[in-house]
């Protein structure tokens, strides 16, 4: 038992965790790092660190915009969302998650010993709250107003 990987064993769990949630993106993405650990591919690591989150941020803006790219969302809706209290309250909301997660961004750069806390927390809401793995972005930059550091 001596030679146990812990690191796998905990993406194993988290990828259970995933399933028996019924959380399809933590399980593949819990999956495809432990392949990726199994595999040998420890090179890809480090680029997965410094550039995976910009690019899980494109695509989940590809994602978000794709409404307005279609044609769904018009510029007359648009133009409509600054004359509604609730999307007034909406676009108030993104600046707000949008500042935290820039403060989250650079707490996490600025102390790393935190980024473990949030990234567990993440998963488990995900999995267990069919949450989405946006959230240690946001967790920090909230811990950072708590904490008083960015």
């Amino acid at each position: 038992m001596a030679n146990v990987d812990t690191t796998s064993l905990l993406l194993l769990a988290f990828a259970a965790l995933g399933l028996f949630s019924n959380n399809t993106p933590v399980s593949i993405a819990m999956i495809v790092l432990l392949l990726l650990r199994v595999m040998n591919l420890h090179q890809t690591f480090p680029w997965i660190e410094k550039y995976g989150l910009s690019v899980g941020i494109v695509i989940l803006t590809i994602g978000v915009m794709s409404p307005m790219a279609s044609g769904k969302l018009s510029l007359q809706t648009i133009l409509q969302s600054f004359l509604h209290w609730k999307s007034l309250l909406a676009i108030g909301i993104g600046m707000l998650v949008a500042f935290l997660g820039g403060r989250g961004a650079a707490l996490m750069s600025n102390q790393p010993t935190v980024v473990a806390g949030l990234l567990i927390g993440t998963v488990l809401g995900v999995a267990l709250f069919g949450g989405v793995p946006v959230g240690p972005l946001i967790a920090a930059g909230l811990l950072s107003l708590l904490i008083g550091k960015s």
